[in-house]
């Protein structure tokens, strides 16, 4: 009788590039953004949901910080820009927020979601959604 042989997968070098996704989500801030009266007054609660599409090479991790994308860095940085002062449009924030992103090399693909959650009781949220790819592709 033969037995069945193992399942071993094969691994192949390709020259297609590896990515891993690096998120953040539900970030719940206060901001000051809006083109209205109303929204000048006060800060605003705004919920930012960030993708990395982050492009692997072939180094190894060494489970070191500095070979990785660190959503760290990217929460910092989206407080410091909620925090510079006021903003008129959910799409300068995220435009910004997106710069930020691509400012690392290893990024080459970001989608960002902005949405200010106090604006219609009827709406639990609005906002805007982009995306945006390193060289404009």
């Amino acid at each position: 009788m033969n037995e069945p042989t193992p399942f071993r997968p094969r691994l192949q070098a390709s020259a297609d590039p590896s990515y891993r996704r690096v998120f953040v989500r539900d970030l719940v801030l206060p901001c000051a953004i809006g083109v209205h009266a109303h929204e000048q007054d006060a800060p605003q609660r705004v919920r930012v949901n960030v993708d990395l599409m982050v492009r692997e090479d072939n180094r190894t991790l060494r489970d070191r910080i500095e070979n990785v994308v660190s959503y760290e860095q990217i929460v910092d940085g989206v407080r410091a820009l909620t925090a510079e002062g006021h903003i008129n449009l959910v799409e300068t924030l995220a435009e910004r927020i997106a710069g930020l992103c691509l400012a690392d090399g290893r990024v080459s693909r970001v989608r960002v979601r902005v949405e200010k959650l106090d604006i219609y009781a009827e709406a639990a949220s609005v906002g805007v959604e982009i995306e945006r790819v390193r060289g404009g592709a």
